[in-house]
């Protein structure tokens, strides 16, 4: 019984009836335009006053509803208004002008339903409570039944006069209940008639792709750039306090090294965060590149104590815009991971070559603790999205990629055979970028 008290008379069925009178004040003014075409069509001088040519005016002018549907603030309008209205989620409704034919034959379709159905339940609304209301309070007032009330005779009988407050509170819950049903069917109809098109469905999903793959695309500059120069900043800082008091020109370069890495990772971070501004205006600050900064990277790495060997058996002018900073960001996180897992007293190989038309990068270092080898994104206990970052830089790319430890020794390093972990990438020259 609560239940159904509440679907009748509940918040929800409250709203919708709100929402069915405004339809029905919408379509007053195409009645009038109705009225106006009837009237000298059937010589009534009086159409308001007839019940038939009332209909009649009513049908004429949910025709005229439905041609001016066509302007553009419909849809936005009546999208607006089935979502706080009739409870609709708005993911399901599309808030943007009908512009294909079908857009607009679906918006004209609910125009008309709204004005038709609201018109319906709006006229019930003011005609049926008094009716009622007279119907309740009949007995109450006896002196009612001798005034001119145009009731029907049957009223002066006991019988007929008892029954008359459950006939008139019958038909307030009919009403009621019209009103209740008639909301719920626009609500289940607004999905299909104020809804995306399957082509603006395709058009949103492409859009929350392209938002994703920026943001996926922002995630790993963010990663690489601010991750690598923390690492590197706390190498760099812990090797300059152990040698503080024996060493001060070591501590000097770390410092200078410390003061060059923050001040080049504020201006990258500036350039990553400008994509997100409001006005889209990117920083000033360019994206690094295997050609202007490799030897800077390397440097930096190296004043933190960390022993890096680096053979490089390529031209980095020569290589193509994208794929000279999309390495670039692939070395800086290897060394990054070097750094991060093996510690800064072991050594580390990096090898930038071409061969076969394809760039091979390659970042070698001891395993210095477990590893967990779980496919080409293999990662150490602790360990980050880095590894992640690089497999989507390479898949973007067209590459192949290999992480994990393997057998032997580092390259070029004289120390005692055992697991070094290896990070393996292959790009082509020319691919999906």
């Amino acid at each position: 019984m609560r239940q159904a008290a509440r679907s009748l008379f509940g918040r929800r069925a409250r709203l919708r009836w709100v929402h069915l009178i405004l339809g029905g004040a919408l379509a007053m003014p195409y009645v009038l335009v109705g009225s106006v075409i009837i009237g000298p069509a059937t010589g009534g001088t009086n159409v308001f006053g007839s019940f038939p040519l009332q209909l009649a005016s009513f049908g004429v002018g949910l025709p005229l509803a439905a041609v001016t549907s066509v302007f553009p603030l419909t849809r936005p309008l009546e999208a607006a208004a089935a979502r706080w209205l009739c409870g609709v989620d708005a993911e399901r409704l599309a808030f943007g002008p009908a512009r294909t034919r079908g857009e607009k034959g679906r918006t004209a379709s609910w125009f008309t339903l709204h004005l038709g159905i609201g018109g319906i339940i709006a006229g019930m609304s003011l005609a049926v409570p008094p009716f009622a209301a007279v119907l309740i309070l009949l007995p109450v007032f006896a002196g009612v039944r001798g005034t001119r009330l145009g009731l029907p005779e049957v009223f002066d009988q006991a019988w007929a006069l008892a029954l008359a407050p459950v006939a008139g509170a019958a038909m307030l819950v009919a009403l009621a209940g019209c009103a209740a049903g008639s909301g719920a069917l626009l609500a289940r109809w607004a999905p299909a008639l104020l809804g995306p098109s399957p082509e603006g469905r395709l058009a949103a999903a492409e859009a929350r792709a392209a938002d994703l793959a920026v943001r996926n695309r922002l995630a790993r500059e963010l990663h690489d750039s601010v991750g690598h120069a923390l690492s590197a900043v706390t190498l760099q800082a812990s090797a300059a306090r152990r040698v503080l008091d024996s060493d001060p020109e070591f501590v000097r370069e770390a410092l200078a090294a410390i003061e060059d890495t923050t001040r080049r990772t504020v201006g990258e971070l500036d350039s990553v965060l400008g994509v997100l501004r409001e006005s889209g205006a990117p920083g000033t600050a360019p994206a690094p590149t295997l050609a202007a900064d490799l030897d800077g990277l390397l440097r930096r790495t190296r004043a933190g104590g960390q022993r890096v060997t680096a053979r490089v058996d390529a031209d980095p002018e020569s290589l193509p815009p994208l794929l000279s900073r999309e390495g670039y960001r692939i070395v800086q996180e290897g060394l990054s991971n070097a750094l991060k897992h093996a510690g800064d007293r072991v050594a580390v190989d990096v090898r930038i070559a071409v061969a076969d038309g394809s760039l091979e990068i390659t970042v070698e270092n001891p395993v210095t603790g477990p590893t967990m080898v779980t496919g080409p994104t293999s990662s150490r206990p602790g360990g980050g999205h880095g590894l992640r970052g690089i497999a989507d830089r390479v898949r973007l790319l067209g590459g192949t990629m290999t992480a994990g430890p393997v057998a032997g020794p580092v390259s070029g390093s004289p120390g005692p055979a055992g697991e070094t972990w290896r990070l393996h990438v292959r790009l082509p020259m020319k691919g999906p970028a």
